[in-house]
């Protein structure tokens, strides 16, 4: 057994990895070495805990025996011989874990902000105190454990917070005098107190007779079950904010001790099992409170000295409890800490951060110029660490950090580990004793781990034994050397039939168009039950001060659906000035006023193409019921909202595209199916001429019943075919590839203007293409050009000669009566 063991490890993570294997196979190997008889030191115990947490668990202990050879084959596919009896476990179940998660262990040293919460949210307060309050810090706040716990609020409470602070266009500050310090005390847009009223009145009003109170806008998603929920939120802001002010107020240290625990209190609450973090918070604060009168005398302490005070009276100290226990023990390094145990490991003797290396504040008189025998962090650390090797008896267990754990490159130990490093290869002796220091892989499941020696011949142990105890490694490195196989892109998967495909059910036309929209993300939703998550946008935390493409969006739409329904639109307008989702002042007033300009245009072109409607009046509606039986027996229905006197009528704030025009095509077509005598559809959207806006204004059918019938059949076996497998058939690059085809005729051409659609941009102008979309990305790979998507149509896919790609069948099939002039005409308003 060697005496002194020295780790180059890849980062803290991996030293946590290779110490619980060390101390399994010291425990295995000497029957009669018990977890108390090890100690584990490291500089930085707060940094190492939740490693350690991680790396061990907490449970009873266990007994770490029994034999373990590697499986048949393993050795001798790495190219090497198969030991017969290592002694560890490492042929469990992947399941059951490392064998040290069975030991105990105990941390002690740490700082008591580390494991009183309150502390930590004291000093949170302080931080907060001196900041802009914006909304992810108070959010943040609200998902402390004692804070939760003082207001009640679970998960869904936590998200729904989050979800009206985004609708009420919280960014940052309490409200105006909060923000005079930033010169910005004329703006109480976006701040805590202009979001609450909303949500306050949000609460108190039904938001259908009236939707405001003065210059206050009601949050429109509140009900009934809300109002305790906006009154606690209401609270704990309400509650922040004092704290706050009450700090940015203080000066002596009994006013700073008293509004700290004033605040914690009043803002958290801890369970009855928890009690004993008031009174350590109490003690703490009262210890402060102490500290500060004797270095301070009555000078009054800022926010910075305050934290400075707080950030030294939490951190980690050394403490009598938790030693000699009968578990395996973890602490810092500290003077006077290194009793006589068998085993001592140091962990996380990184250079540059042991020794300690300390910048001497700027008032340390003493600093100016050092004498012999002042302290010296340095120097004291040198012999924390001679003390730490004196004290052990049997064995020395070092581990640092060797190597870089992204690049790899190889790292310097510390100067006092080289030392002993120099120290134990001049005098040691024995086997091993010319490698005094093992350098470990950067992955525990790597062979070398195993037993099986690298490269140069080397294993990780002297006798040459497997060195890893995880069974999870084992499983690992097994998968590592077993054949592998490419992961199969979903398109080139084949699925068993399934009832929606073989024609079994009628057809929802909502569900139709949903699939012509999107074939890819329809496949993964109703063949696979695959729903992909939205990527949630980061919170904004300043004031906005112009708006994006979405953002424009939104506020247009919001007003085109309002004025279409009878709202006044100055009104409105007004509305949206006390939104908050508009930059302040003249510049949201100008952008509103474009956005309006062409609310105006689109609304005024609806109400002509629907021949009724004006300001103030909303056009009469109707929704129309379809039930249509195709050819071979199988039913599309479904309902057609918006029925106006000249058909349905869709109205959008969107620059027309292929997906409105598909939309819209399609419900003339289901009109015109099912025999209505109003069976035209018009879409009216917006046109962009240069600066101009402009509207455009589509109107599709009537068609022949049977022409319509038969359409709609081939529309229903695109879906059938779509849902048996992915059908290649992207949105706009389908009808990029349609458009262009019957222009020239030429697939190269058409193929050419697919691939602009299809494949991104970067460079000058940047463009997001469908290739990047979620569910092509599950359905076809990352970084998929068109030229893999074409494929070879097969023989029942043969619908247009001369046409040799399986996309091109598939989108002149879809595209082609569409874009046909006697279907559609296109008219400039």
């Amino acid at each position: 057994m060697q005496s002194v063991q020295i780790h180059a490890c890849h980062g803290a993570a991996r030293q946590v990895d290779v110490l619980r294997d060390v101390i399994t196979g010291l425990l295995e190997d000497d029957p009669t070495l018990e977890p108390r008889d090890i100690l584990v030191m490291c500089p930085d115990i707060d940094a190492f805990a939740p490693l350690v947490h991680a790396g061990f668990g907490l449970g009873a202990p266990r007994a770490v025996t029994g034999e373990h050879s590697l499986p048949p084959g393993f050795a001798d596919r790495a190219g090497a011989q198969q030991h017969p009896a290592p002694h560890h476990p490492a042929q469990g179940h992947p399941a059951q874990g490392h064998p040290a998660h069975g030991l105990r262990v105990r941390l002690a040293d740490r700082g008591p902000r580390e494991t009183n919460p309150l502390l930590e949210l004291a000093a949170q307060l302080v931080v907060l105190a001196g900041g802009r309050l914006t909304a992810s810090e108070v959010l943040d706040l609200a998902r402390t454990e004692p804070v939760r716990v003082r207001f009640a609020l679970d998960d869904d409470d936590l998200d729904r917070f989050g979800d009206w602070v985004d609708q009420v266009v919280i960014r940052w500050g309490l409200d105006e005098e909060h923000r005079a310090d930033y010169q910005l005390s004329s703006f109480a847009q976006n701040t805590w107190r202009a979001g609450l009223d909303r949500v306050v009145v949000g609460a108190a009003l039904d938001g259908v007779d009236r939707d405001h109170v003065g210059t206050v806008l009601a949050l429109d998603d509140l009900d009934s079950g809300d109002i305790d929920l906006a009154g606690r939120l209401t609270e704990l802001v309400d509650r922040l904010g004092a704290t706050v002010r009450r700090l940015r107020a203080c000066r002596g240290a009994d006013e700073w001790a008293e509004a700290l625990r004033d605040g914690v209190l009043g803002l958290a609450d801890v369970r009855s099992s928890d009690a004993w973090q008031v009174t350590q918070l109490r003690r703490e604060l009262s210890r402060i409170q102490g500290s500060a009168a004797r270095e301070t005398g009555t000078a009054d302490l800022r926010l910075s000295d305050v934290a400075t005070l707080l950030s030294a009276h939490l951190a980690g100290r050394a403490t009598r409890a938790n030693f000699r226990t009968g578990t395996l023990t973890v602490c810092t390094m500290t003077p006077m800490r290194s009793v006589p145990h068998r085993v001592v490991c140091l962990v996380g003797l990184d250079d540059g951060i042991f020794p300690r290396t300390t910048v001497p504040d700027g008032d340390d008189a003493l600093a100016r110029n050092p004498l012999t025998g002042e302290r010296d962090p340095r120097s004291e650390d040198r012999q924390l660490l001679l003390d730490a090797l004196m004290a052990a008896r049997e064995t020395v267990v070092i581990t640092y950090t060797g190597a870089d754990e992204h690049s790899g490159a190889e790292r310097p130990p510390a100067v006092p580990l080289g030392e002993i490093i120099d120290a134990v290869q001049a005098t040691a002796s024995g086997p091993g004793a010319e490698a005094v220091v093992t350098r470990h892989p950067l992955q525990p499941y790597d062979t070398r781990n195993l037993g099986v020696p690298g490269d140069d011949g080397t294993s990780l142990r002297p006798d040459g034994r497997p060195f890893s105890y995880d069974p999870t490694a084992l499983a690992g490195a097994q998968a590592a050397l077993g054949e592998r196989t490419l992961a199969q892109p979903l398109a080139d998967v084949a699925l068993p039939p399934s009832a929606q495909a073989a024609g079994a059910d009628d057809v929802p036309l909502d569900q139709l168009i949903r699939f012509l929209l999107n074939p890819a993300q329809d496949f993964l939703r109703t063949r696979l039950g695959l729903l992909l998550p939205e990527v949630p946008e980061e919170r904004a935390e300043g004031i906005p001060i112009e708006l994006d493409g979405l953002q424009r969006w939104t506020v247009g739409d919001r007003l085109l659906r309002a004025v279409l329904a009878g709202r006044d639109l100055d009104e409105l307008v007004r509305a949206e000035g006390w939104r908050g989702e508009l930059p302040p002042g003249g510049l949201g007033s100008r952008q509103l006023a474009d956005i309006t300009e062409i609310v105006k245009h689109l609304t005024a072109a609806a109400w002509r193409v629907g021949g009724a409607g004006a300001p103030g009046r909303p056009a009469p509606t109707r929704t129309v019921d379809l039930e249509i039986t195709l050819p071979d027996g199988r039913r599309v229905v479904g309902t057609v909202p918006g029925m106006t006197d000249a058909g349905a009528l869709e109205v959008t704030y969107s620059t027309l595209k292929a997906k409105q025009t598909l939309r819209s095509w399609v419900t003339a077509l289901a009109l015109s199916a099912a025999g209505e005598e109003l069976s035209s559809a018009h879409l009216v959207g917006q046109l962009r001429r240069g600066n101009r806006p402009g509207v455009r204004h589509l109107t599709h059918g009537p068609m022949p019943r049977e022409l319509a019938m038969t359409t709609l059949a081939d529309l229903v076996d695109l879906r059938d075919r779509g849902l048996e497998g992915p059908i290649p058939l992207p949105g706009n690059a389908a009808h990029a590839y349609a458009r262009t085809f019957l222009v020239s005729g030429s697939p190269r051409d058409a193929e050419e203007s697919a691939t602009k659609e299809w494949e991104s941009q970067t460079g000058r102008f940047l463009k997001v293409g469908e290739q990047e979309d979620p569910a092509h990305l599950q359905v076809y790979g990352e970084a998929v050009g068109l030229h893999q998507i074409l494929g070879e149509p097969r023989d029942d896919e043969m619908w247009f000669p001369g046409v040799t790609s399986r996309l091109g069948q598939y989108a002149l099939r879809l595209w082609r009566p569409v874009l046909d002039g006697d279907l559609q005409q296109g008219e400039w308003a």
